[in-house]
């Protein structure tokens, strides 16, 4: 199975450190933040991933043909300076092919149990799942009917409910059914809408650690938790 991981955002909030680096390359503990996340999948078993390079992907790009895991298969795709998130996992379906894959941000960590996450999604058989987190901030809040999502609202004002943490697990219908060629097409729009609308977009709930990376507050907490021993997302050796 492939990871998708989508790296071409600006990260505008954090332009302490994107002003020179995509904010994927974001270092903590001396490796990108990127690292980290694939770390993550490949501590499951999966190490083919596909990255969607976008602002100053070049950066990304020279950085892994000096650096990376032995086990690790990296296809890195232009998906376009300004291209919003669904066209970005629209211009790699060639990459990604016919199989099932997992979709994940380039700036976000968590302990997520990804063996359960792909269990959770083999075995309720919808198109999509999203894992869904209780935020230490405000996100696309997912509207529930026991475990399947039913609506999705971008960025509420307030919630106390799961939001989206990203940590997806798509079937490749998706893509086709749902997305396009479009720059301007953002996934947690209306391809997220639409499948939760049609009955197909699940949540595998995660209430363990979840934490964005997208201030240089966020950024510093990072560092400090992996500098004092306790980075919760690290389950790797």
């Amino acid at each position: 199975m492939k990871v998708v991981i989508l790296c071409g955002g600006q990260g505008t909030r954090l332009r302490e450190q994107t002003g020179v680096m995509p904010k994927p390359m974001v270092e903590i503990g001396g490796k990108p933040i990127l690292w980290h996340i694939m770390k993550t999948y490949s501590h499951f078993g999966l190490n083919e991933f596909v990255l969607c390079l976008g602002y100053k992907g070049e950066v990304i790009k020279e950085y892994f043909s000096k650096n990376g895991e032995n086990d690790w298969t990296v296809s890195l795709i232009e998906t376009g300076e300004r291209a919003q998130t669904g066209a970005r996992v629209f211009r790699v379906r060639d990459q990604i092919g016919s199989e099932s894959f997992c979709l994940t941000y380039g700036d976000g960590l968590g302990s997520i149990d990804i063996g359960a996450l792909l269990e959770f999604h083999k075995k309720h058989g919808k198109m999509a799942t999203v894992t869904g987190v209780r935020p230490p901030s405000r996100f696309g809040e997912l509207k529930l009917d026991g475990d399947q999502v039913v609506a999705f609202a971008e960025k509420p004002q307030v919630t106390e409910s799961f939001i989206n943490g990203g940590f997806f697990v798509i079937e490749p219908d998706f893509i086709e059914r749902y997305l396009s060629d479009d720059d301007d097409l953002t996934l947690e729009r209306e391809p997220l809408q639409r499948v939760a609308a049609d009955g197909e977009l699940m949540m595998y709930p995660h209430t363990g650690f979840w934490q964005p990376m997208d201030t240089y507050r966020e950024w510093k907490m990072l560092e400090e938790m992996w500098d004092n021993g306790k980075a919760e997302w690290k389950m790797w050796d």
